[in-house]
């Protein structure tokens, strides 16, 4: 089992776009998971589900899949701003550290970053790195699209980022000037895999805007449904080459242990011992026995 996890409905439909057999799964909590099978790998199953924006949720909905389905690896999919002139519109981001931005110390001389990272899964990077290299996974658009994948960091905070001169953006450059892309979701979601040791994760983003102050535009010339397009073709051919041995396995229940009963048994008087089942706490007493012409 392989989970893919994403934060807005487009990225989700465009991943649920790839399966066959869906089924949902609701969790005890009532979160609902998409679970299907590959159409292009039937022995490949796949659990999807669409966290909200944020990296708290992003944390919190990535923990519940890791316990509910102890999957071989994880995949946050989606659309995000590019930092960089030379990203296109479209261009798919393999994230091989995850920056969570936000953290610092406010002083009177300014604000001093003390930021976390999360690298990625070393294994899933070097399979990613290969699905490049093959130049397969696009073939199946209709629109013969061909968009470049990069292997860089990323950048996620909790804010919708829109400007490349504002305070927030010369911040990010200044302090994760390696980040290409940004986003809301992809810290969090770093986060829970970090506290659950031996789970594969890894980030797939495709370029939606440019975080320069004309996302609305972008937005409605269609660039996100392209972006999820992209990133959840390139992170399904991903999932077809991924180990899908369980990472984590789950604890078998312990069987119970009878304990062990030794009885006594003590006869007086008139009494005898036949046969004792289970335990007898307490005296036993007989009347004594009549004749039976003087009942």
């Amino acid at each position: 089992m392989i989970v893919i996890l994403t934060a807005l409905e487009s990225e989700h439909a465009a991943v649920l776009g790839h399966l066959t057999d869906v089924e949902a799964h609701t969790h005890r909590a009532g979160t609902l998971f998409d679970v299907g099978v590959l159409k292009s790998r039937s022995d490949r199953r796949i659990a999807v589900a669409a966290t909200g924006m944020g990296n708290l949720t992003a944390a919190a909905l990535t923990e519940r899949a890791v316990v509910e389905f102890q999957p071989s690896a994880m995949l946050f999919v989606g659309i995000a701003g590019g930092l960089r002139d030379w990203l296109e519109l479209g261009d798919v981001v393999v994230a091989t550290r995850v920056y969570a931005y936000h953290g610092g110390r406010s002083e009177d001389d300014g604000f001093h970053a003390r930021p976390r990272s999360w690298d990625i899964s070393h294994k899933v990077e070097q399979v990613a790195r290969r699905v490049h290299r093959a130049r397969e996974w696009h073939k199946p658009f209709s629109d013969g699209a061909c968009p470049e994948v990069h292997f860089a960091p990323v950048a996620a905070g909790e804010v919708v980022l829109d400007s490349r001169t504002s305070e927030h953006a010369r911040h990010l450059d200044h302090a994760y000037n390696d980040a290409v892309a940004v986003e809301m979701e992809s810290a969090g979601f770093a986060l829970a895999g970090h506290l659950n040791d031996g789970v594969p994760m890894a980030t797939v983003r495709s370029i939606s805007d440019r975080a320069g102050g004309a996302k609305n535009t972008t937005d409605d010339q269609g660039w996100q449904s392209v972006a999820a397009r992209n990133a959840a073709a390139f992170a399904v051919a991903l999932a077809e080459q991924l180990d899908d041995a369980p990472a984590v396995k789950p604890t078998p229940a312990e069987t119970p242990v009878a304990p062990q009963v030794h009885n006594t048994n003590v006869a007086k008087g008139n009494a005898t011992v036949g046969q004792q089942i289970g335990v007898n706490h307490g005296a036993y007493y007989a009347a004594p026995r009549q004749n039976e012409d003087n009942r």
